[in-house]
């Protein structure tokens, strides 16, 4: 359209019965467009709705250990983790230090080394070891085939719809009759 004066714009835009809309007000000139702006705004939340929901959530469970851990106990340990990674969530294992156990953090990397290895086939170190004060902290993700089949076993356990049985309600119940206002007296 050109370059045209503010009170001819709002003009336009009366008569056509839309909003005039800046969209670049840094520019020199700004530039502005004639738009329904109400409709504008409503698009654009049923797009940022639908990227919500076609995005991946991404669930982080945290498994605490000790450097001093009974092989049982870590066998159970290890089979939440096993559980967790199936399920297609990451993992963060924290192992805790106590007192003089902070002196030898190596049997607290060993251990997690050990974990790391003995589930390397269902996921991958994403962060590595690292001491953080009195805890040592390890980052375990799903490798991209095990997300993808819990994915499937997620959509395969969900149910659909149930038939309709010989009791159930077929229609909603009649609305209640309206009120004839000409019949009604004033006192």
């Amino acid at each position: 359209m050109g370059i045209v004066p503010l009170e001819r714009a709002l003009q336009l835009a009366a008569d056509v019965d839309l909003d005039l809309v800046e969209v670049a007000p840094m520019a020199r000139p700004p530039v502005c467009k004639l738009m329904d702006f109400g409709k504008f705004k409503y698009e654009s939340a049923l797009k940022a709705r639908e990227a919500r929901r076609n995005q991946q959530q991404t669930v982080i469970k945290e498994m605490k250990l000790r450097p001093k851990i009974d092989p049982h106990d870590y066998e159970t340990k290890k089979g939440h983790v096993v559980r967790f990674l199936k399920a297609g969530d990451k993992v963060k294992v924290t192992i805790m230090f106590r007192g003089r156990e902070q002196s030898r953090p190596e049997l607290g990397f060993r251990l997690l080394r050990r974990l790391s290895e003995e589930i390397s086939e269902l996921g991958f170190v994403e962060a590595s070891p690292k001491q953080d004060g009195r805890n040592m902290i390890m980052v375990l993700a799903p490798h991209r085939a095990t997300k993808a089949a819990a994915a499937a076993v997620i959509a395969a356990n969900a149910r659909p719809p149930r038939e309709p049985r010989e009791g159930d309600v077929a229609e909603a119940p009649p609305a209640a009759a309206p009120v004839d206002s000409t019949a009604a007296t004033a006192e």
